[in-house]
């Protein structure tokens, strides 16, 4: 078993970005968050599957060049090999939940922006 409060994790850019709270050994999951004007950047996975639950704010989804305008309750889950991008045009933050899998930390792509 593995126990793990929120609070006590940090985001990775100090009060924004990826927060992971579990990883490995066989997925990771986590929260993002996201203030105005931030993004994910645009990446894609050769093995890695990985799902966002949108649980606050209305950013845009770029999904294999499709655009989504997110709402709160959104899910989307994308196939290794999609590409795929968040980005918070909006006036408010951004909060998004996330599990990759399986996990392989070494597996993202960049991409160039449009």
């Amino acid at each position: 078993m593995e126990h793990v409060n929120e609070h006590e994790c940090e985001f990775r850019y100090g009060d924004h970005g990826p927060k992971y709270l579990l990883r490995g050994p066989r997925l990771e999951w986590g929260i993002i968050r996201f203030q105005p004007g931030q993004e994910l950047g645009a990446h894609k996975h050769e093995e890695v599957e990985e799902t966002f639950y949108f649980e606050e704010g209305t950013p845009l989804m770029v999904a294999n060049s499709e655009e989504y305008r997110v709402v709160a309750g959104d899910v989307f889950r994308l196939e290794p090999g999609e590409s795929h991008n968040i980005i918070n045009d909006t006036e408010a933050d951004t909060r998004i939940i996330f599990i990759k899998c399986p996990y392989l930390p070494g597996d993202k792509i960049e991409l160039e922006q449009a």
